[in-house]
């Protein structure tokens, strides 16, 4: 399969580097450092996300360039950061996008133990023992013949930095600290890069004054184990343009005495619901997987459609049950 890699990439002129409707740190520092590390190999490189990059991630350099139009002019498509349908639906919506990927190889770089249902054919790369997809596309730099340059660092910095919260989480070893290491020695700048973070989240008064709202709106369950904040269509359309109204409160909810699980839930005039989940403990991936989502065991997410009367009660059982596994 290597062979087969290293061949398509040195073969393709264009490639496209798809992420999912979810963004992260990881997603958009993984898209950024291929669209470096090809670069230099000569290809033209497309990024694409089938949604707008939330404003607490466009501290990171490069996060314009991603595109929300599906390039079908590419030759190769590689997907970072997923192996997931329903992650991935909105491109699977879209004619062009779907028929693309039908017809074209495709490569995957992803690190999560969720297991794939992509309705087409992948060459995978994927280790569960990396911490992030940034860790994944750099220990596999030399089957295509990839270099890093310092930009390329600074984004794989960025993609490992995200996805360990700070390289705090329990997977992180001293390997990890190597490999962050050896991104400073190629040009990463861990000073600079969190500058721009902190600058990024400056509010403007007005964005304060809701999030203290929002605090009071928080319900508690399962004996205050259970953090959770309903974030109303209105809202969305109101603030999202200014700051996410989730992580606006999502980390601090974490940190209240008692709560083991914080989840941010907003709802869509569709009937969608997504969910974003913040743990103190390594159940967060597990609860989003009753919901069909995923992600890792101290952070992770969900989309469905459902009504929030039928949603909750399932919530709670969903949340209730991972505790009690854990326990």
């Amino acid at each position: 399969m290597e062979k087969e890699i290293s061949k398509l990439i040195s073969q393709a002129t264009k490639i496209i580097v798809i992420q999912a409707e979810n963004p992260d740190g990881d997603s958009i520092g993984s898209a950024l450092a291929l669209e470096e590390i090809l670069g230099d190999l000569g290809k033209d490189v497309a990024l694409y996300c089938p949604v707008q990059i939330p404003k607490y991630l466009r501290y990171i350099s490069g996060w314009d360039r991603i595109s929300n139009d599906f390039d079908t002019a590419a030759d190769l498509a590689i997907i970072v950061d997923t192996t997931s349908k329903i992650l991935l639906s909105k491109v699977l919506d879209d004619a062009a996008a779907a028929n693309f990927l039908q017809k074209h190889p495709i490569i995957v770089f992803d690190h999560h133990k969720t297991a794939g249902d992509l309705p087409f054919n992948t060459l995978d790369i994927i280790d569960e023992t990396a911490v992030a997809t940034g860790e994944v596309i750099l220990r596999n730099l030399d089957k295509f013949g990839g270099r890093l340059n310092p930009q390329a660092a600074a984004h794989l910095y960025v993609a490992i930095q995200s996805d360990t919260l700070g390289l705090t989480t329990e997977n992180v070893t001293a390997a990890t600290f190597r490999l962050a290491a050896d991104l400073i020695d190629s040009g990463a700048n861990p000073v600079e890069l969190e500058k721009a973070r902190r600058e990024s989240m400056k509010k403007q008064p007005e964005i304060l004054e809701y999030k203290g709202r929002l605090l009071e709106r928080i319900d508690y369950h399962l004996d205050g184990r259970l953090a959770v904040i309903y974030i109303p269509w209105e809202e969305i359309a109101e603030y999202s343009d200014k700051y996410n109204p989730t992580m606006l409160v999502l980390d601090e909810m974490r940190q209240v005495i008692g709560v083991d699980v914080a989840i941010g839930i907003k709802t869509y005039p569709d009937g969608k619901l997504t969910g974003k989940i913040r743990a103190n403990l390594p159940l967060a991936e597990t609860i989003a997987a009753y919901f069909g989502g995923g992600g890792h065991p101290y952070a992770a997410g969900f989309r469905i459609y459902e009504t929030l009367e039928n949603f909750t009660p399932e919530l709670l059982s969903a949340t209730d049950k991972a505790l009690k596994e854990l326990s």
